[in-house]
């Protein structure tokens, strides 16, 4: 057993108030690094990264993992020990939200999008989408590989105003004729981290194509969420992918008022019958 998991199957339930020294650390940390913390504790072990959750209002909404800490703690327990990594790779500070790009070995090697809701600066909700690692695509692009750095902080209002309006006329309302507003025109001019889509235009309409023709159409039906912090925006929706009801996690880089580079998440989301907690996949505020 290791030591996170020995740390939360001997204290976890019992835990119901931080030590002085751990809100003092709290106190000097930002709501980022808390995140942070979090995640890469299921690597590290750290046992301090508990005393950033609140655990008298966790709510958990990974739907295969009960609520509250003791439904992550169950899960930990569940791992090989020495198998977990978790190498976050691009970071998003919205308000009380904070969203984490994280390449993982959790129960296998996987991409996830991890979301964290902040009260008084202790986390008291959390949602994540996760999708198995898988070769690079026609373009020679990983999951994870391109820009990290965070800029144009003083554009983030109008550049989540940009992917919003996207989302809602490309990729629900499927206006491709509008398409030019937001993206350019040379395959150059869209850097594409898809799994299976390839760069630019020519490849995200090849792709649309080659489903459609299949009698398998991806359908965003419902945008629950969108986040940024400058040139990176987070967008969270809900609709079919492969005819299976999915959540969509889809992260955009912008620049110069135009979505330049794309990466995301695709989950299938179970049945209610094979819930672990009755939150749901999405419920944000």
């Amino acid at each position: 057993m290791n030591k996170l998991t020995h740390f939360f199957a001997t204290t976890i339930i019992a835990t119901s108030a931080l030590s002085v020294s751990a809100l003092v650390n709290a106190e000097e940390m930002t709501n980022r690094d808390k995140a942070v913390a979090v995640i890469s504790s299921i690597e590290t072990g750290d046992q301090s990264a508990i005393s950033f959750i609140n655990p008298e209002k966790y709510i958990q909404h990974n739907l295969a993992v009960g609520d509250g800490l003791a439904g992550f703690g169950e899960v930990l327990k569940q791992l090989p020990e020495g198998s977990a990594k978790a190498n976050v790779i691009r970071t998003i500070q919205d308000g009380d939200y904070v969203a984490l790009h994280t390449e993982y070995n959790f129960f296998g090697p996987k991409a996830g999008f991890d979301i964290f809701r902040f009260e008084d600066g202790l986390i008291v909700e959390h949602w994540d989408n996760l999708q198995e690692v898988a070769k690079p695509n026609p373009s020679g692009r990983t999951q994870f590989d391109g820009t990290t750095e965070i800029t144009d902080i003083d554009k983030t209002d109008a550049n989540k105003t940009l992917v919003s309006d996207f989302v809602q006329t490309i990729l629900i309302k499927g206006d491709m004729t509008k398409i030019s507003h937001f993206i350019g025109d040379k395959d150059s001019d869209y850097i594409q981290h898809n799994t299976a889509v390839a760069d630019g235009l020519s490849g995200l309409s090849a792709a649309l194509k080659s489903l459609a023709e299949a009698e398998m159409p991806m359908v965003y039906a419902t945008n629950h969420l969108i986040i940024g912090e400058g040139n990176f925006v987070l967008s969270v929706s809900e609709g079919t992918f492969m005819n299976q009801h999915v959540a969509f996690y889809d992260l955009f880089r912008v620049d110069n008022g135009k979505i330049v580079e794309h990466w995301d998440t695709i989950e299938v989301i179970p049945p209610k019958s094979e819930w672990k907690n009755d939150n749901g996949k999405f419920g944000f505020e």
